[in-house]
């Protein structure tokens, strides 16, 4: 009979130097990914908290109109006749007063108060620029 041979005994178990270097490596390229990712997190959301204030207010001038026929004064109209709880805060101007209406244009029917005037669209009172490179203000 030969030799029993037997294979790992001598080997001490563990890690290498260069496996554990591979591993850091590996972790430090991920993690430097996903902080490049989550640096604009907090802009991704003040924009989508923006754009979803937009939709409702203008969901709501829609609604006032076909109910009335007229488009409101103002956003205080739309507190006022119920449409709106309350006016949103603008989130990049932190503010609810900041919001800029546009005002619809004349009917030109003069027999007609109220077929003039209103506001038709809201948007943000800030004159910074989105990550999508669009002024927050053309929204």
């Amino acid at each position: 009979m030969g030799p029993n041979i037997v294979i790992g005994k001598n080997r001490r178990s563990g890690f290498t130097l260069l496996e554990l270097i591979v591993v850091i490596a590996i972790i430090g390229i991920l993690s430097s990914i996903a902080a490049l990712r989550l640096k604009d997190a907090p802009r991704r959301a003040k924009e989508a908290v923006l754009r979803e204030d937009l939709f409702t207010m203008r969901s709501c001038i829609d609604q006032y109109f076909a109910d009335k026929q007229v488009y409101p004064q103002g956003l205080p109209e739309l507190v006022a006749s119920g449409y709106l709880r309350r006016l949103p805060v603008d989130p990049i101007t932190k503010s609810d007063s900041s919001w800029e209406t546009v005002a619809s244009e004349d009917s030109g029917d003069t027999s007609d108060p109220n077929a003039a005037g209103g506001i038709i669209d809201v948007k943000s009172g800030s004159t910074e620029t989105g990550l999508d490179g669009s002024p927050y203000n053309t929204w």
